[in-house]
């Protein structure tokens, strides 16, 4: 199991955020607020670096120590595009990765992620396979990853089993995601 300060912390919130209305999910609030301040909250410190993966503009300059990272690919190559850029930036061996968008992001979650052996794991909650949030193994997801999109795949889901990715199932927990303005009620 990696320590933390081995681990490149990755925060996913380059979405169009279409059933937002075009919202920019990483500013939009629950119970006050903004679902990056949440996200980050959840995971805690001590990673060897935090990144957030974000086409937008106005959070560049927002945060201090997050480094902003864009998609490498133009155009919308979804959520694996995203998880590539991560990859390409990461200092870590392993990169833990949470969606910006979840509704019950917490500590243990990611602490249970951190302890994995092996460092690749994926969350299993009561919904299934969570493929956004889990830690990969750097290196051999970078090759991985890329090749995928070079031959057009957009799901996450195909890779956990190429890279051996350990479920870490915490049902009957669900995380939850905030995708609709009923998600936020």
């Amino acid at each position: 199991m990696p320590a933390r300060n081995q681990i490149s912390l990755g925060i996913l919130a380059g979405g169009q955020g279409l059933r937002l209305g075009g919202a920019d999910k990483a500013t939009v609030r629950l119970h006050g607020v903004d679902l990056l301040s949440r996200t980050l909250a959840a995971a805690g410190g001590g990673f060897l670096e935090t990144l957030l993966s974000y086409n937008g503009s106005d959070l560049r300059a927002a945060r201090a120590g997050l480094s902003w990272v864009p998609d490498l690919r133009p155009g919308n190559a979804g959520p694996l595009a995203g998880l590539e850029s991560l990859l390409a930036m990461a200092r870590g061996d392993w990169l833990l990765v949470l969606p910006v968008d979840l509704r019950d992001a917490n500590a243990d979650v990611v602490q249970r992620l951190c302890d994995s052996p092996g460092g690749r794991a994926v969350i299993r909650d009561a919904d299934g396979l969570q493929p956004l949030v889990s830690i990969w193994p750097v290196v051999e997801a970078r090759r991985v990853v890329s090749l995928a999109l070079d031959v057009g795949e957009r799901a996450v889901h195909p890779l956990l089993s190429q890279l051996a990715m350990a479920d870490v199932d915490i049902s009957p927990a669900r995380l939850g995601n905030l995708n609709t303005p009923k998600d936020f009620e």
